[in-house]
């Protein structure tokens, strides 16, 4: 990153704590004067020290006047100081909860195109690790910056108010400790980016592993998988290694050039107590104030350390944030409803990338109740056409219309609302079965979901769980099988019964037995309501209105199941692989 998109991050950064500026301002104030007050101990050990005159010769009743006095600075000093956390700690995670918020709810509106093309574990990286390793900077910055800065300059006012010559001597020697500090920092910056983006590869390859085990142990694809991860972790381990090892310079090389600049003041100031210029307790005051004006010196460098691992951090998911969202509706678009469910595309032509074609010029019209069964090999484009028709992707040419009406010109949650969708890729979030079948209908009767789990020949299996309606599954259904889960969604869309409905490959997890009987449920949900099916047994469509067949984007073949196979084209050929 460069200079001034660090500047960049940085004033977004400053835009989120700008939101909590009364905590902030606390924050500062309590800094500035514990650091004050941590600033007058040296001097009233000074005193005392200066009441030591010789032996038999000490004012002890001053000298517990002196001690009383450091007691009470000390004591306000940590009260102010546990404040200040409280304060740091709380615009810390209150930024850290903003910034995640905005993250996913950015996650919620970015185009399928963005999720299709990015790994999910390299996303869920962004949002969790990224933001925590930006905390930890955070709350390092908040806590030692603002009190370091006030330490530095409270002491260089008190240096120059007990002697100008050895101030001087201290304000020259102790930006040396900040050069090298710099020296260090400027060059470790890259390494925490190579280093964040090396842990996003980490977390998306474990997030695809774990989620497909079966796959893997299927094909005993263990051993590669672990060289893999050995390898990336290999990466992680050197460049993780590389910026820690030359970010760990930092406080020692800052240490030594304090240490200089230590021996400087205590020379210095040893010839002038010698001379009478100064005295002792002046001079062990310095001392002091030597090591103090110092230490944040040490601290602020490795706050800007640290911060430099923030900055990489913050910066992923700021990219992430400022993804461009998912094309808004038009300002004037308009609610789809009293749906008939008349669907016409005109001229469509889509492709998901410039250079590879996939639909072109297709010409469709379906007049409302019609099933329409779609059917073609692999890739042909099939789902495609169903992301067009929901909208997840828009036509790149031609117009989808619904009942008259262009989708464009509609909203999309409106346009979705009509269409009940059952995939061939099961999802079941966590929560009770109840919850999930009631996913699309929040508010429906238990009476209701019950019909909608009959409906789709989920209710028997679901009264053999162990709570029934209120089992709670487990991430993505737990230990149902496969068809159980399609099951549950299929009873899901039942309970909805929306004016259209789309069909994926909707009982490719189920045996032929329940398949027959949910057949017989789509049946009667399908009456009366326009019904995209994609399949490839083609002994699910044979029903079907129309069907068509679809090879490379394009519609080659349509008509009834037996039209097509008086035809004796592709279809014919594709039903006799299957049956024949």
């Amino acid at each position: 990153m460069s200079k001034p998109s660090k500047k960049g991050v940085f004033s977004k950064i400053m835009r989120y704590i700008g939101r909590y500026k009364y905590l902030l301002a606390l924050s500062v104030l309590f800094a500035a004067v514990s650091a004050i007050l941590t600033l007058l101990v040296p001097v009233f050990i000074g005193d005392a020290i200066d009441l030591i005159v010789s032996k038999g010769k000490v004012d002890f009743a001053g000298i517990g006047s002196i001690l009383l006095k450091i007691g009470v600075v000390i004591s306000v000093t940590a009260i102010l100081q546990w404040l200040m956390n409280i304060f740091n700690n709380r615009i810390t995670f209150n930024v850290v909860r903003d910034i995640r918020n905005e993250a996913f709810k950015r996650t919620q509106i970015l185009p399928l195109s963005y999720i299709d093309t990015h790994p999910h574990g390299e996303t869920v990286s962004r949002i969790i690790a990224d933001v925590d390793q930006f905390a930890d900077g955070l709350l390092m910055g908040l806590t030692q910056l603002f009190t370091g800065v006030i330490t530095i300059l409270g002491t260089l006012v008190f240096m120059l108010l007990i002697d100008v010559r050895i101030t001087l001597v201290v304000v020259l020697l102790t930006p040396l400790s900040m050069l090298v500090a710099k020296f260090i920092t400027t060059r470790t910056y890259s390494m925490f980016q190579k280093q964040s983006e090396i842990r996003g590869e980490q977390t998306g390859f474990i997030e695809e592993m774990v989620g497909n085990q079966k796959v893997v142990k299927a094909f005993s694809h263990e051993d590669e998988n672990l060289e893999k991860f050995g390898e990336i972790n290999d990466q992680l381990e050197k460049c993780t290694l590389k910026a820690t090892f030359f970010s760990s310079l930092t406080n020692p090389g800052t240490r030594f050039v304090n240490s200089l600049v230590y021996a400087g003041v205590a020379l210095v100031g040893a010839l002038l107590a010698a001379n009478g210029a100064i005295t002792v307790g002046a001079l062990t005051c310095f001392l002091s104030y030597a090591n103090q004006y110092a230490k944040p010196f040490n601290e602020i460098s490795g706050v800007i350390t640290e911060f430099n691992n923030a900055l990489v951090c913050a910066n992923r998911v700021f990219e992430l944030i400022e993804q461009q969202p998912e094309i808004p509706d038009d300002v004037n678009a308009t609610e789809l409803n009293d749906v008939y469910g008349k669907v016409d595309l005109d001229s469509v032509y889509f492709s998901y990338t410039p250079e590879q074609k996939l639909i072109e010029n297709l010409n469709l019209s379906v007049k409302p109740g019609m099933r329409v069964a779609i059917v073609g090999p692999t890739g042909c484009g099939k789902t495609t056409l169903i992301n067009l028709l929901m909208r997840f992707y828009d036509v790149t040419g031609g117009e989808i219309s619904v009942d008259g009406k262009p989708i464009l010109t509609l909203t999309r949650k409106s346009l979705r609302k009509n269409y009940g969708m059952v995939l061939q890729e099961t999802w079941l979030c966590e929560g009770t079965v109840r919850d999930n079948i009631a996913f699309g209908k929040p508010d429906a009767t238990d009476e209701e979901i019950v019909a909608a789990a009959k409906a789709a020949h989920a209710h028997s299996f679901i009264k053999r769980l162990e709570n029934g309606y209120n089992t709670v599954l487990g991430e993505d259904g737990g230990n149902l099988s496969q068809g159980q889960k399609q099951l549950l969604c299929i009873a899901r869309v039942m309970l909805c019964l929306p004016p259209m409905l789309i069909l994926d490959e909707a009982t490719s997890s189920i045996d032929t037995r329940t398949e027959q009987r949910i057949q017989k449920a789509f049946s009667t949900m399908m009456e009366g309501r326009t019904s995209f099916i994609v399949a490839h047994r083609l002994s699910t469509i044979m029903e079907a209105d129309i069907i068509l067949v679809m090879k490379d984007g394009n519609i080659i073949e349509q008509g009834s199941h037996d039209e097509l196979i008086e035809k004796n084209g592709f279809y014919a050929k594709m039903y006799e692989s299957q049956f024949i």
